[in-house]
């Protein structure tokens, strides 16, 4: 792999042949503000926040999309770019609410963390305000249209990493806004995980926990065995949403509609919660001692009685990799048969 030298605020840095200036400045420890870039995803260049100042060239040019080359001198901050900055997010604020202490978002928003941090306190642009329908592909998602800073991120998760393209930008009153096809749309929420700003929040919990009272608990979801790392968002004891890192576990902060949305049956009343052994033709609680050796006990006695082929095994894909090895190997070495099967139908 070729490597370039270059500077970036008196800095230098070497970074791969290919790289943007963004990928460069971030290796270095550089921040440069931005709101549509994401790692995962190729780079947009919507937002405009990420403009630099490169030696030998008049105007400012985006670091997300500007690869680097030998010996480029680039400053990353200035009056010039501060002000420029400024004014992109009062163009982005021309349609969108301040409502921060009622949006879902307040408190992990990068757009309010950025408009507190270029002290824009109001916008000098002023256009028609228009109310739109939330309507979305799926009522676990709510759509915020008036939130929407079309920064085309979940467009490009939705095509990149889904692979599925089911969002798109459409007119609607001669404005743009989010258009989804209802006929592909998987519910998975990627577009939720990469939102920037509260246009898309989870539509299931009717409890929405503040950031700062949310204690986030990870664990691995248990709706399959690729084991893909979540984050259980608990507030006052009750689990109130379930969220991702990004780059982080075999999933990298992916999930499926079942991961991220189907956690309700957690706190069910209906849920077992002791094992139940059959008495006098009824179902009653019993401990865990109690109940395996009743099962190890049945085990022995069938066996002994009918062979080993008189016992069957049947685990579930829900488990992890571990246990269903676990389990098939109990089957065939303790049990002694070959009769183990399991259902990939969750």
């Amino acid at each position: 792999m070729n490597m370039v030298k270059l500077t970036i605020d008196g800095k230098e840095v070497v970074a791969p042949e290919g790289n943007t200036i963004l990928e460069a400045a971030k290796s270095a420890g550089i921040t440069i503000p931005t709101l549509c870039y994401h790692e995962r995803l190729n780079p947009i260049g919507s937002c405009r926040l990420c403009v630099v100042e490169v030696d030998g060239y008049a105007e400012p040019m985006t670091a997300c999309t500007t690869q680097v080359s030998e010996g480029i001198s680039v400053t990353t901050t200035s009056d010039r770019l501060f002000r420029m900055r400024q004014e992109a997010l009062k163009f982005i604020l021309i349609n969108h609410p301040l409502d921060c202490p009622i949006c879902d978002k307040a408190g992990q928003c990068t757009l309010q963390d950025l408009v507190f941090e270029f002290d824009v306190t109001q916008t000098d642009y002023q256009a028609p305000k228009k109310q739109y329908e939330s309507v979305y592909a799926t009522s676990l998602i709510r759509y915020w249209p008036d939130r929407c800073i079309l920064c085309l991120r979940c467009v490009a998760a939705c095509k990149e990493i889904k692979g599925i393209g089911a969002i798109d930008i459409g007119a609607e009153q001669g404005t743009s806004r989010l258009s989804v096809n209802q006929d592909i749309c998987v519910s998975c929420g990627e577009c939720l995980q990469v939102c920037p700003t509260g246009a898309l929040t989870e539509n299931l919990s009717r409890i929405k926990g503040r950031p700062w009272r949310v204690e986030k608990v990870p664990t691995t979801c248990t709706y399959c065995g690729c084991g893909c790392q979540i984050e259980l968002n608990v507030m006052d004891n009750q689990l109130v949403g379930v969220t991702s890192k990004d780059n982080v576990g075999v999933n990298q902060g992916s999930l499926c509609v079942k991961g991220r949305f189907g956690y309700e049956f957690i706190p069910n009343d209906q849920r077992l919660k002791k094992p139940l052994i059959k008495k006098n033709g009824k179902l009653e609680e019993a401990g865990w001692d109690e109940a395996l050796t009743v099962v190890a006990e049945k085990f022995n006695k069938i066996k002994k009685e009918s062979g080993p082929d008189a016992i069957g095994g049947f685990t579930s894909a829900r488990c992890t990799n571990e246990d269903n090895y676990l389990f098939q190997k109990f089957i065939r070495a303790v049990i002694g048969t070959n009769n183990v099967d399991h259902c990939a139908r969750l």
